[in-house]
């Protein structure tokens, strides 16, 4: 019981102390606190007016009790040992909380999550009658999963445009499902590649070496694409090296054979190396360097995601900075759009049915022109 009046505070006051104060009935309250209409202006200025004097805050309950709604968004989440997902997951809980909604949230294994996973955690959920859901799938194995889920309310996915399962497969598969309030969310992989190559070439380099992420990750495949078309416009000749990880131990080694490699035949290294991200470039750095090779005067190196730390690597790294809390907002926007609750949001820049988040290519220290040889 909250405090009455000029009384003595008891507790937390309720939707029931304000509606005594204002003398309206409880359902008048809820009615106010969901902004409904259906209020008189008179009536309405009672009503805040006790909130305020009774310092009143609106419990998500009281909000379902008008609205029906549990307040609630159910997030299943993979890639949690990274620093993108972990940054989008932190601005979907931030976005959510500041509009009044409770995230209900669920990790899995981003590799091996099964449909059938997937699926039980999806029920769980419902149990708890979630108003909306947000999949954070970061590889071919979630993005299948969420696809295929049978769940009635909107669904945010969260991914990369390129990979094994593709986007007009996906598409078609929520349309069979029925699944028609949903959208997808992305960052824009492409025009962060072509401005990578753009500014290599500038400085005049011909030939590189481009280190992949995992292959059923979805930004590895599509970042993998975009380099690959992007070093053709360019003219850039490219070597793919396929990591099996975005560890910076495994890209470490790789470039250690790579120069061994490269010694032992009397061969050129190229001018310069990109990797899928900046865990893979601080392993190629390091490998450089014990092979004492000046970073950017011998090669050249560029990673992508934007780290912490990066800018005090030695050199400071170049690389490509996605807006990973940017696209946790903008999923939150999508869910609040499907729910009627915000406009639907806009994107200068969308492809394969995905609005994209903008890429910042920061250019710094460990790339310069191509030495002459």
């Amino acid at each position: 019981m909250g405090k009455v009046g000029k009384g003595k505070a008891t507790g937390r006051p309720s939707m029931f102390d304000v509606a005594r104060l204002a003398g309206v009935s409880h359902q008048t309250v809820s009615r106010v606190i969901n902004s409904s209409p259906d209020v008189a202006a008179a009536t309405r200025a009672k009503v805040l007016k006790a909130i305020e004097e009774l310092g009143y805050r609106p419990s998500n309950s009281a909000r379902a009790l008008a609205s029906r709604r549990s307040r609630t968004i159910g997030l299943v989440a993979g890639g949690l040992r990274f620093f993108g997902p972990i940054l989008s997951m932190s601005a979907v809980e931030s976005v959510a909380r500041s509009h009044g909604l409770f995230t209900s949230m669920a990790m899995v294994h981003e590799a091996s999550c099964t449909p059938g996973e997937f699926a039980e955690l999806c029920n769980t959920f419902d149990e708890q009658n979630v108003d909306a859901f947000v999949f954070l799938a970061p590889t071919d194995v979630m993005l299948d999963a969420a696809c295929r889920v049978r769940v009635s309310q909107p669904t945010v996915i969260v991914t990369s445009t390129h990979g094994a399962v593709g986007m007009g497969e996906c598409q078609s598969r929520l349309r069979s499902l029925g699944r028609s309030r949903n959208a997808m969310v992305g960052i824009d992989q492409w025009g962060a590649m072509t401005e990578v190559v753009r500014l290599a070439s500038g400085f005049g380099h011909r030939r590189a070496l481009y280190f992949a992420g995992p292959a059923d990750w979805r930004d590895a495949a599509t970042r993998l694409e975009a380099w690959r078309r992007a070093s053709v416009r360019q003219s850039l000749q490219s070597v793919t090296v396929q990591c099996s990880s975005w560890d910076a131990s495994e890209a470490y080694a790789r470039m250690n054979h790579i120069v061994d490699r490269v010694g032992a035949s009397g061969g050129r290294l190229a001018s310069l190396v990109v990797t899928a991200n900046d865990s893979q470039a601080v392993g190629v750095c390091r490998a450089l360097h014990e092979h004492g090779l000046r970073i950017p005067q011998d090669v050249s190196v560029i990673g992508f995601d934007d780290m912490p730390a990066m800018d005090n690597m030695y050199p400071p790294l170049t690389t490509v900075r996605p807006d990973f809390e940017r696209l946790g907002i903008m999923a939150m926007r999508e869910v609040l759009s499907l729910l009627g609750e915000g406009d639907e949001p806009g994107y200068a820049v969308s492809s394969h049915g995905v609005g994209l988040i903008p890429a910042t290519l920061v250019k710094r220290g460990s790339l310069g022109p191509v030495a002459i040889r």
